[in-house]
């Protein structure tokens, strides 16, 4: 499938208004002509697949770019990140009038109660997990969502395509992605229902897929 649940335009930013991340941040992307439809589709197609509700948590929020999307659809959003400035990145948002709650954090080991979040999202995150650790951050997302709440993640598509393009952009992704979309699907499907798949074709599409959204729900009776 290739259709998100609900179209999404992401609300984006000027550049030079995000803050608390370093330079290698690929924020610079999204305002680019060609890489950044790419780069805003998937994070679009993310997005449109969350439902709404009281609590969202993004794992590896940055920039906060999803921000001003969720604070749409729910009263708390809750952030985690191993390397952002939360006071900054808390301090940029809650001056437009968006109050955020973000930690310092690792999804292996998250400072959350049980059964607290409607929504899960992870953008790009979970390929730099190995393999072996991929269970163990599955376990924690649903350890701290209610039941029946919702995981959304992305993920890049291995792809030779993908490969030149990030090496375009002055990136070796072997040194930093891990896992591929294969090794995430195997594991999310061990704890949790699934909802359904969305991938995103290049453009043009002739490269096939490249990127690819993950939509499973946590068991009620768990």
């Amino acid at each position: 499938m290739t259709e998100p649940t609900k179209p999404v335009s992401l609300k984006l930013l000027r550049r030079d208004e995000y803050v608390g991340v370093n330079e290698l941040d690929p924020i610079r992307f999204y305002h680019w002509p060609i890489f950044g439809a790419m780069y805003r589709r998937r994070v679009e197609l993310c997005l449109g697949e969350c439902s709404g509700g009281e609590r969202i948590l993004e794992i590896g929020f940055g920039t906060g770019l999803t921000f001003m999307n969720l604070h749409e659809t729910y009263r708390e959003i809750h952030g985690l990140d191993l390397t952002a400035d939360v006071c900054a990145v808390q301090a940029a948002f809650a001056a437009r009038h968006v109050q955020t709650e973000l930690r310092r954090g690792n999804v292996l080991e998250m400072p959350y109660e049980g059964n607290f979040f409607d929504t899960v999202l992870l953008i790009s995150i979970l390929e730099h997990l190995k393999p072996q650790e991929q269970f163990k951050a599955f376990a924690e997302i649903e350890r701290v969502l209610k039941p029946g709440g919702q995981v959304i993640y992305g993920v890049p598509i291995e792809r030779p395509l993908m490969v030149f393009m990030f090496r375009m952009l002055g990136c070796d992704i072997r040194k930093e992605h891990f896992s591929t979309e294969l090794d995430v699907s195997f594991a999310d499907q061990e704890r949790l229902q699934k909802v359904r798949v969305l991938q995103m074709r290049s453009r043009p599409p002739i490269f096939g897929p490249v990127y690819e959204v993950g939509h499973f729900l946590k068991h009620q009776s768990k």
